[in-house]
């Protein structure tokens, strides 16, 4: 499956789950994660996506562990089954 087709999907679980997922564009930050997940109850999260067994660049891994540093939750999903975990664990917490 595409990065694409991917990136529409965890949009459409997101909002059924009443989040929202909008792309993350940051003119100048090359590399920020490509989508802030706004989920109910004031929790957000960063998600980068990849296709299939892609890996994150290297600016991608260095926003990652900035954003971490920060306190943030960042993910990295390339699969549909990594989408339905990543569901599975944002409605636990």
């Amino acid at each position: 499956m595409r990065e694409s087709n991917l990136e529409r999907r965890l949009v459409r679980e997101v909002e059924r789950i009443g989040g929202k997922a909008p792309k993350w564009t940051s003119p100048g930050n090359r590399g920020v994660p490509d989508r802030l997940v706004i989920l109910p109850g004031g929790r957000t999260v960063y998600v980068e996506m990849k296709a299939p067994g892609k890996q994150l660049e290297p600016l991608q891994e260095k926003w990652a562990k900035t954003l971490r540093s920060l306190g943030h939750e960042v993910y990295k999903i390339d699969s549909v089954e990594g989408i339905e975990e990543f569901i599975q664990e944002v409605t636990l917490k």
